[in-house]
């Protein structure tokens, strides 16, 4: 089997910028929905494209921009800040209408000479993401410029090849994407029970409770810190390189979107590092919301960790309030949201976020809610565990494909 050996820039395919110029949308130009997805940096990750937040612009502000369409089958890729992240527009993605903003390219391919799905695989390749880190710029804002992506070197086999290359790694992420799709499923259904009883007040036995000031009786109005101990993380001295390593997974709010459960992070402390601050170490089952920068992330932690300071983690009072305390977390994100003030860097330190406002329960309706939500939180957890494995296998053989040591 020949292979082609080659750079992008003779490469078949074709590197497009985002629009940069004066019709670049501003901040109130953006919304929560409308004509056009435009994407940010939180849209387009290692793992593809992911929908949790999106920003939209105005049929007309999309017609106003010159470039950065994305067309079906492009390959969008992040170069700015986060570099290397790629998503495939397929025809999976459920939008019609998006555009790249300018921390991101769009590659299109001659798809008879290079399949847009090999491509893609390519790019995630450890052989392409290597060459990025190799080729950064910008100390405090990462860069990969258009003019140095194109010294990146590909190789790629004839197009049936690279066919039956994108569906043997493909297999790999439609388990993955299955995997999803139940624990999504598994914490609606947790989530719908919760408003069922604690925002709807559809509780078992409910009939049979007085209403009181719209309030059900028996049951208090309280504040956030009374569901446990709130805890602001904090970052060891970078200054000191032993303090990081592999021994205590330290979370940043990266590593909780899309997660419920965190079971692995981008960067660890060691054990001197988390013992420099071990009253930050926070026990398995805790719940963490971010609370600077994007407000409102929540997910709780698979394994005893640290966090960051722009996360704030409850501590459960009890193990059983686990998780009422983590959907009455999330119910409060557009209250943080406006608690946290400044468009450019929202912020909820710790005493404001103590002080919300929490609607607490009986302790016996608790726990009669954590006996039958816990197995959905169980699985949820095996299925997350599972799919790091599937992920963990898909990228060793990755490289193994895309330079002809395995063939197909």
């Amino acid at each position: 089997m020949s292979w082609t050996e080659t750079t992008l820039s003779d490469a078949p395919i074709e590197i497009i910028d985002g629009d940069r110029g004066k019709n670049y949308p501003t901040q109130n130009e953006l919304l929560d929905d409308g004509h056009c997805l435009f994407l940010s940096a939180t849209n387009v990750t290692k793992d593809g494209f992911a929908f949790e937040k999106c920003q939209f612009i105005t049929e007309q502000k999309d017609n106003a921009l010159r470039k950065g369409r994305v067309r079906r089958n492009d390959i969008v890729l992040t170069t700015r800040g986060t570099l290397g992240n790629v998503a495939h527009y397929s025809d999976a993605v459920p939008f019609d209408h998006v555009r790249i903003n300018s921390g991101m390219v769009t590659v299109q391919t001659a798809q008879d000479e290079l399949s847009p799905r090999y491509l893609y695989y390519y790019l995630k390749s450890d052989l392409f993401q290597a060459q990025v880190r190799a080729l950064q710029s910008g100390a405090a804002q990462p860069q990969l410029p258009i003019r140095d992506i194109k010294k990146i070197k590909i190789s790629y086999p004839d197009t049936t090849t690279q066919n039956r290359i994108a569906d043997v790694v493909g297999a790999y992420d439609d388990l993955i994407e299955n995997n999803r799709r139940r624990i999504a499923l598994l914490e609606e259904a947790a989530r719908l029970l919760y408003r069922e009883w604690f925002v709807h007040f559809r509780f078992p036995g409910h009939e049979h409770v007085k209403i009181i000031d719209g309030v059900p009786e028996g049951w208090v109005e309280g504040r956030l810190s009374d569901l446990g101990l709130a805890i602001t993380g904090k970052t060891p001295s970078k200054k000191v390189e032993a303090n990081f390593g592999d021994d205590v997974p330290f979370i940043k709010t990266p590593d909780m979107h899309g997660n419920v459960f965190v079971i692995s992070t981008e960067e660890s402390l060691s054990e001197q590092g988390a013992k420099t601050q071990s009253k930050k170490t926070v026990p398995i089952g805790s719940i963490m919301v971010s609370c600077i920068g994007t407000v409102g992330a929540v997910a709780m932690n698979a394994s005893p960790a640290q966090t960051n300071q722009q996360i704030n983690t409850v501590i459960p009072k009890y193990r059983h309030w686990q998780f009422f305390a983590f959907f009455s977390l999330k119910a409060i994100k557009s209250r943080l949201e406006a608690m946290g003030g400044g468009a450019t860097m929202a912020n909820v330190n710790k005493t404001k976020f103590e002080s919300v406002p929490i609607l607490l329960p009986s302790d016996e309706l608790i726990l009669s809610f954590h006996e039958i939500v816990k197995p959905q939180f169980k699985l949820i957890e095996k299925l997350a565990c599972k799919n790091i494995e599937l992920a963990k296998a898909r990228d060793l053989l990755l490289p193994r494909l895309m330079d002809g040591r395995l063939e197909v």
